[in-house]
């Protein structure tokens, strides 16, 4: 089925904004936080997708207790948390997520939030929005529509191929997400990831969550449930 024109559009002008949106630093609450409250960035970033002012970023344990005593009952805080893995809550920007307990969050340029494996840099996730006037995912079209689109023009470089392996889509407490696994390769270099997408509180969510395609069959089944466990709440 062809793509419409206004569509086609939109994408272009998302394409814009996710390479040139910063969002402003607000505070987090992590559910899972080091004994003095701080979660530490890495001090040296040695990738140019990396590049950013790394810096550390204060979490106040009143304000966590606050939005744990806040929160709805039935919100992810209240859901059990596998085994290696912490969540991560930002209850202003109105979005969570689970990562792997041994990762580190870290500085990514043109993100709200980022978190990547201790040893290898290229494992890694990110979490973006840009403003959206729709409503929900299904709003930009069928699943079998979008994906392909977003996948090709906005995550691609110019110099990749992008492969797509499997699109998912799924309904969490009315709120409709579509998630992707997709290879983009090049002639020295190749990833793969998850990504998910959703639409809340006026905002466009993107969530990426990969790692180089030679580990790709390592950790698919870890970082599917980083991908699974991504929910828009409510703000």
């Amino acid at each position: 089925m062809a793509v419409s024109s206004a569509y086609l559009s939109w994408v272009s002008s998302t394409n814009s904004k996710l390479k040139s949106y910063h969002s402003t630093e607000l505070r987090r609450v992590s559910v899972n936080r080091s004994p003095s409250g701080k979660v530490a960035c890495p001090r040296n970033v040695t990738s140019e997708d990396e590049k950013g002012h790394c810096s550390r970023r204060p979490l106040f344990l009143g304000v966590g207790a606050l939005a744990l005593s806040l929160f709805p009952a039935n919100s992810s805080l209240a859901d059990d948390i596998p085994v290696n893995y912490k969540e991560f809550v930002d209850l202003p920007d109105g979005y969570s997520y689970l990562y792997p307990s041994d990762w580190r969050d870290f500085d990514f340029r043109g993100h709200d939030s980022a978190f990547k494996d201790r040893y290898l840099q290229l494992q890694n996730l990110r979490l973006s929005f840009i403003p959206t006037d729709k409503m929900d995912i299904h709003d930009l079209g069928p699943m079998n529509e979008v994906i392909p689109d977003l996948v090709r023009n906005i995550y691609a470089a110019p110099n990749q191929v992008a492969t797509i392996l499997d699109m998912q889509e799924r309904n969490v407490n009315g709120r409709n997400y579509y998630t992707v696994e997709f290879e983009l390769s090049s002639r020295n270099f190749g990833r793969t990831s998850f990504v998910t997408v959703a639409i809340g509180n006026g905002r466009f969510y993107t969530l990426n969550v990969g790692a180089n395609e030679r580990r790709w069959r390592r950790v698919r089944n870890q970082l599917k449930v980083v991908a699974d466990s991504f929910k828009v709440l409510d703000i």
